[in-house]
Protein backbone atom coordinates (compact mmCIF):
# COMPACT_ATOMS: atom_id res chain seq x y z
CA UNK A 1 0.00 0.00 0.00
CA UNK A 2 0.97 3.73 -0.93
CA UNK A 3 0.09 6.78 0.79
CA UNK A 4 0.01 9.27 -2.04
CA UNK A 5 -0.07 13.18 -1.51
CA UNK A 6 -1.46 16.15 -3.29
CA UNK A 7 -0.70 19.47 -3.80
CA UNK A 8 -3.07 20.96 -5.55
CA UNK A 9 -7.05 20.34 -5.61
CA UNK A 10 -6.76 19.88 -9.29
CA UNK A 11 -4.45 17.34 -8.79
CA UNK A 12 -6.57 15.87 -5.96
CA UNK A 13 -10.03 15.76 -7.79
CA UNK A 14 -8.35 14.05 -11.11
CA UNK A 15 -8.19 10.50 -8.83
CA UNK A 16 -10.84 10.63 -6.85
CA UNK A 17 -14.25 12.64 -8.08
CA UNK A 18 -15.37 10.16 -10.48
CA UNK A 19 -15.12 7.39 -7.43
CA UNK A 20 -16.96 9.92 -5.16
CA UNK A 21 -19.18 10.84 -7.73
CA UNK A 22 -20.78 7.34 -7.55
CA UNK A 23 -21.92 7.70 -3.97
CA UNK A 24 -22.72 11.54 -3.67
CA UNK A 25 -24.49 11.25 -1.11
CA UNK A 26 -22.48 9.06 1.27
CA UNK A 27 -19.40 11.56 0.00
CA UNK A 28 -21.06 14.77 -0.13
CA UNK A 29 -19.18 16.55 2.68
CA UNK A 30 -15.69 15.79 0.27
CA UNK A 31 -17.28 18.05 -2.60
CA UNK A 32 -17.03 21.19 -0.64
CA UNK A 33 -13.50 21.81 -2.12
CA UNK A 34 -14.52 20.50 -5.88
CA UNK A 35 -17.69 22.83 -6.28
CA UNK A 36 -16.19 25.92 -4.79
CA UNK A 37 -14.11 27.77 -7.91
CA UNK A 38 -12.54 30.08 -5.01
CA UNK A 39 -10.81 27.63 -2.86
CA UNK A 40 -6.82 27.41 -3.32
CA UNK A 41 -4.74 24.81 -1.50
CA UNK A 42 -3.60 25.42 1.74
CA UNK A 43 -0.36 24.06 2.73
CA UNK A 44 -1.75 22.41 6.09
CA UNK A 45 -4.83 20.40 4.50
CA UNK A 46 -4.00 17.01 3.74
CA UNK A 47 -5.08 15.86 0.59
CA UNK A 48 -4.74 12.11 -0.13
CA UNK A 49 -5.67 8.42 -0.99
CA UNK A 50 -4.58 5.26 -0.28
CA UNK A 51 -3.40 3.31 -3.38
CA UNK A 52 -2.79 -0.63 -3.31
CA UNK A 53 -1.74 -2.00 -6.71
CA UNK A 54 -2.34 1.32 -8.46
CA UNK A 55 -6.04 1.13 -7.23
CA UNK A 56 -7.52 3.80 -4.91
CA UNK A 57 -8.76 2.00 -1.89
CA UNK A 58 -9.71 5.23 0.34
CA UNK A 59 -9.68 9.05 -0.34
CA UNK A 60 -8.80 10.96 2.81
CA UNK A 61 -9.35 15.13 3.05
CA UNK A 62 -8.22 17.49 6.44
CA UNK A 63 -8.91 21.29 5.30
CA UNK A 64 -7.68 22.25 8.69
CA UNK A 65 -9.55 23.36 11.06
CA UNK A 66 -12.11 21.01 10.09
CA UNK A 67 -12.11 17.14 10.83
CA UNK A 68 -10.72 14.24 8.41
CA UNK A 69 -12.91 13.06 6.47
CA UNK A 70 -12.98 9.76 4.74
CA UNK A 71 -14.53 7.47 2.39
CA UNK A 72 -13.78 3.89 1.64
CA UNK A 73 -14.27 2.22 -1.72
CA UNK A 74 -15.39 -0.79 -0.33
CA UNK A 75 -16.08 -1.25 3.02
CA UNK A 76 -13.57 -4.40 4.67
CA UNK A 77 -12.54 -4.05 7.63
CA UNK A 78 -9.67 -6.72 7.55
CA UNK A 79 -7.94 -4.93 4.28
CA UNK A 80 -6.07 -2.82 6.78
CA UNK A 81 -6.44 0.26 4.68
CA UNK A 82 -7.55 2.81 7.23
CA UNK A 83 -5.01 1.37 10.06
CA UNK A 84 -2.07 2.02 7.67
CA UNK A 85 -3.26 5.37 6.76
CA UNK A 86 -3.52 6.20 10.51
CA UNK A 87 0.20 4.84 10.99
CA UNK A 88 1.15 6.77 7.88
CA UNK A 89 -0.01 10.00 9.27
CA UNK A 90 1.71 9.41 12.41
CA UNK A 91 4.71 8.88 10.49
CA UNK A 92 4.49 12.00 8.12
CA UNK A 93 3.17 13.79 11.63
CA UNK A 94 -0.06 15.18 10.24
CA UNK A 95 -2.57 15.85 13.06
CA UNK A 96 -6.21 16.13 12.66
CA UNK A 97 -8.68 17.51 15.07
CA UNK A 98 -10.95 14.68 14.44
CA UNK A 99 -12.38 12.17 12.12
CA UNK A 100 -15.98 12.71 10.34
CA UNK A 101 -16.65 9.53 8.53
CA UNK A 102 -18.71 6.70 8.46
CA UNK A 103 -19.37 5.66 11.78
CA UNK A 104 -18.00 2.36 11.47
CA UNK A 105 -15.37 3.59 9.44
CA UNK A 106 -14.67 6.72 12.01
CA UNK A 107 -14.19 4.61 14.79
CA UNK A 108 -12.12 1.95 12.84
CA UNK A 109 -9.66 5.12 12.42
CA UNK A 110 -9.96 6.35 15.89
CA UNK A 111 -9.04 3.09 17.05
CA UNK A 112 -5.96 2.67 15.38
CA UNK A 113 -5.05 6.37 15.52
CA UNK A 114 -5.91 7.75 19.05
CA UNK A 115 -4.30 6.39 22.35
CA UNK A 116 -6.65 5.05 24.51
CA UNK A 117 -8.53 7.59 26.09
CA UNK A 118 -7.71 9.95 23.68
CA UNK A 119 -10.95 10.85 21.83
CA UNK A 120 -14.20 11.07 22.20
CA UNK A 121 -17.55 10.94 19.84
CA UNK A 122 -19.13 14.45 19.82
CA UNK A 123 -22.30 13.47 18.48
CA UNK A 124 -23.71 10.73 15.85
CA UNK A 125 -25.60 12.06 12.81
CA UNK A 126 -27.96 10.34 10.48
CA UNK A 127 -27.46 10.81 7.01
CA UNK A 128 -30.61 11.77 5.22
CA UNK A 129 -32.07 11.61 1.30
CA UNK A 130 -34.87 12.67 -0.23
CA UNK A 131 -35.17 12.65 -4.06
CA UNK A 132 -39.32 13.60 -4.36
CA UNK A 133 -41.06 16.53 -3.95
CA UNK A 134 -41.65 16.82 0.09
CA UNK A 135 -44.42 16.37 1.36
CA UNK A 136 -45.53 18.27 4.36
CA UNK A 137 -48.71 20.85 6.31
CA UNK A 138 -47.65 24.05 5.84
CA UNK A 139 -47.25 26.27 9.00
CA UNK A 140 -48.61 29.77 8.88
CA UNK A 141 -46.17 32.40 7.67
CA UNK A 142 -44.56 32.53 4.10
CA UNK A 143 -40.68 31.52 3.36
CA UNK A 144 -38.55 34.24 2.12
CA UNK A 145 -34.88 34.77 1.19
CA UNK A 146 -32.26 36.30 4.17
CA UNK A 147 -32.18 39.85 3.57
CA UNK A 148 -29.69 42.72 5.48
CA UNK A 149 -32.36 43.25 7.90
CA UNK A 150 -31.80 39.86 9.26
CA UNK A 151 -28.30 40.45 10.13
CA UNK A 152 -29.43 41.72 13.13
CA UNK A 153 -30.59 38.17 14.13
CA UNK A 154 -28.99 35.35 11.92
CA UNK A 155 -25.79 35.40 13.27
CA UNK A 156 -26.79 34.74 16.95
CA UNK A 157 -29.01 31.91 15.71
CA UNK A 158 -26.34 30.17 13.79
CA UNK A 159 -23.85 30.58 17.06
CA UNK A 160 -27.25 28.99 19.03
CA UNK A 161 -26.85 26.43 16.64
CA UNK A 162 -23.71 25.38 17.39
CA UNK A 163 -23.96 25.41 20.85
CA UNK A 164 -27.08 23.52 20.80
CA UNK A 165 -25.49 20.85 18.14
CA UNK A 166 -21.81 20.78 20.04
CA UNK A 167 -20.46 21.54 17.20
CA UNK A 168 -17.51 24.52 15.68
CA UNK A 169 -18.62 27.26 17.58
CA UNK A 170 -17.63 30.76 15.25
CA UNK A 171 -17.61 33.92 16.66
CA UNK A 172 -20.24 36.49 16.34
CA UNK A 173 -17.43 38.34 13.86
CA UNK A 174 -16.55 35.45 11.89
CA UNK A 175 -21.10 34.07 11.99
CA UNK A 176 -21.78 37.50 10.26
CA UNK A 177 -19.48 37.01 7.84
CA UNK A 178 -19.99 33.96 7.11
CA UNK A 179 -23.77 34.67 6.59
CA UNK A 180 -23.35 38.03 4.60
CA UNK A 181 -21.84 36.43 1.69
CA UNK A 182 -25.17 34.58 1.18
CA UNK A 183 -27.09 37.52 0.94
CA UNK A 184 -28.31 37.37 -2.75
CA UNK A 185 -27.28 33.96 -3.71
CA UNK A 186 -30.89 32.16 -2.88
CA UNK A 187 -28.70 29.38 -0.35
CA UNK A 188 -30.47 30.87 2.87
CA UNK A 189 -34.03 30.97 3.18
CA UNK A 190 -35.96 32.37 6.41
CA UNK A 191 -39.94 30.96 7.17
CA UNK A 192 -41.36 34.61 8.98
CA UNK A 193 -44.73 34.46 10.70
CA UNK A 194 -45.16 38.11 11.40
CA UNK A 195 -41.41 37.66 12.56
CA UNK A 196 -38.79 35.75 11.42
CA UNK A 197 -39.08 31.81 13.10
CA UNK A 198 -37.01 29.79 11.67
CA UNK A 199 -34.46 29.45 9.10
CA UNK A 200 -32.64 26.42 6.32
CA UNK A 201 -29.74 26.65 4.72
CA UNK A 202 -28.70 25.59 0.95
CA UNK A 203 -24.96 24.29 2.27
CA UNK A 204 -22.90 22.86 -0.19
CA UNK A 205 -23.60 21.36 -3.38
CA UNK A 206 -22.38 18.04 -4.94
CA UNK A 207 -22.99 17.38 -8.73
CA UNK A 208 -26.48 16.85 -8.83
CA UNK A 209 -27.48 17.45 -5.13
CA UNK A 210 -27.37 19.42 -2.90
CA UNK A 211 -26.95 19.21 1.56
CA UNK A 212 -29.32 21.01 3.73
CA UNK A 213 -27.77 22.54 6.62
CA UNK A 214 -27.72 25.48 9.11
CA UNK A 215 -31.66 24.15 10.71
CA UNK A 216 -32.91 26.84 13.00
CA UNK A 217 -35.87 27.53 15.15
CA UNK A 218 -35.42 29.72 18.75
CA UNK A 219 -36.83 27.90 21.77
CA UNK A 220 -40.09 30.40 21.81
CA UNK A 221 -40.91 28.90 17.95
CA UNK A 222 -40.47 25.51 18.77
CA UNK A 223 -43.41 22.93 17.77
CA UNK A 224 -45.34 24.94 15.25
CA UNK A 225 -43.82 23.25 12.52
CA UNK A 226 -41.84 26.31 11.32
CA UNK A 227 -38.46 24.18 10.84
CA UNK A 228 -40.74 21.22 8.90
CA UNK A 229 -41.70 24.27 6.66
CA UNK A 230 -38.65 25.94 5.95
CA UNK A 231 -36.72 22.56 5.33
CA UNK A 232 -39.47 21.71 3.00
CA UNK A 233 -39.75 24.81 1.05
CA UNK A 234 -35.86 25.11 0.44
CA UNK A 235 -36.13 21.09 -0.40
CA UNK A 236 -38.23 21.37 -3.37
CA UNK A 237 -37.08 24.75 -4.51
CA UNK A 238 -33.75 22.92 -5.04
CA UNK A 239 -35.75 20.15 -6.54
CA UNK A 240 -37.89 22.10 -8.97
CA UNK A 241 -34.55 23.89 -10.23
CA UNK A 242 -33.04 20.57 -11.42
CA UNK A 243 -31.15 19.05 -8.29
CA UNK A 244 -31.16 15.03 -8.11
CA UNK A 245 -31.50 15.27 -4.57
CA UNK A 246 -31.31 16.64 -1.22
CA UNK A 247 -29.38 15.43 2.07
CA UNK A 248 -29.00 16.58 5.67
CA UNK A 249 -27.45 15.81 8.08
CA UNK A 250 -30.04 14.96 11.49
CA UNK A 251 -28.79 14.02 15.11
CA UNK A 252 -28.92 10.34 15.34
CA UNK A 253 -30.23 10.75 19.05
CA UNK A 254 -33.05 12.98 18.13
CA UNK A 255 -36.15 10.80 16.97
CA UNK A 256 -38.28 13.91 16.34
CA UNK A 257 -36.69 15.04 14.26
CA UNK A 258 -35.65 12.47 11.97
CA UNK A 259 -39.24 11.09 11.89
CA UNK A 260 -40.35 15.05 10.69
CA UNK A 261 -37.41 14.97 7.82
CA UNK A 262 -39.08 10.80 7.60
CA UNK A 263 -43.01 12.12 7.28
CA UNK A 264 -41.40 14.42 4.69
CA UNK A 265 -39.94 11.98 2.94
CA UNK A 266 -36.42 12.00 3.87
CA UNK A 267 -34.90 8.39 4.03
CA UNK A 268 -32.04 7.18 5.84
CA UNK A 269 -28.62 6.18 4.22
CA UNK A 270 -26.30 5.58 7.06
CA UNK A 271 -25.04 6.97 10.29
CA UNK A 272 -21.80 9.67 10.55
CA UNK A 273 -19.64 10.04 13.59
CA UNK A 274 -18.21 13.18 14.46
CA UNK A 275 -15.15 11.88 16.52
CA UNK A 276 -12.59 14.63 18.25
CA UNK A 277 -9.02 13.61 19.32
CA UNK A 278 -7.01 15.47 22.37
CA UNK A 279 -3.57 16.17 20.10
Amino acid sequence: MQLRRYHSIQGYRADVFDLLVRDETRANPFFAIFMDNTLEYSADWLLATVVDKGQVKLATLCTKPLNLLLYQVQDDPLDGTVEFLAEELKRIGFRPPGVLAEDKLARRFDKAYASPGGSFVRRTMALMHLDAPPSYQKAPGFARMLEESDMSFAPNWEQAFCEECNTNVFTLAENTQRIRSRLGTGSHLIWQDGVPVSQAVYGRETPDGAVINWVYTPQEFRNRGYATSVVAELSGRLLDQGKHFCCLFADANNPTSRAIYKKMGYYDICLFDDILFDN
